[in-house]
């Protein structure tokens, strides 16, 4: 018996902002959505670099920030030019921790989850 990863979530408050901001920040597109009664999945994709997706999930009746704890968790993703990423990054005003001893750097999201930028080489 095998497992694959097929996908990790974070709830969004407000879709479309998140739709944007993971469009322009790392070029993630939706693959497929999911409308229902009172919520909407929609799975993000790197264009077929890798068949892992990222699911955002809304809830209509959810106003209040989500609760992230200590923000221990992350997701990582690697950049082709990671200067170029970073320059990007910073333009934007989304990078929220540096680590140049490390060679990485944290963008966080409109609902405050945090992305780990790796060169392509980690």
């Amino acid at each position: 018996m095998g497992f694959r990863f097929a996908h990790n979530n974070f709830n969004v408050l407000d879709l479309d902002k998140s739709l944007k901001f993971y469009e322009e920040a790392l070029g993630f597109k939706p693959a497929r959505h999911l409308d229902g009664p009172g919520f909407k999945l929609v799975y993000l994709s790197d264009g077929g670099k890798t068949p892992h997706e990222l699911e955002l999930t809304w809830l209509a009746d959810r106003k209040e920030p989500y609760n992230l704890g200590e923000n221990e968790f992350h997701l990582a993703v690697t950049a082709d030019d990671f200067e170029a990423a970073h320059a990007k990054h910073k333009e934007m005003g989304c990078i929220c921790f540096e680590n140049p001893a490390m060679g990485i750097y944290f963008i966080s999201d409109p609902d405050g989850y945090w992305i780990e930028i790796l060169p392509p080489k980690m």
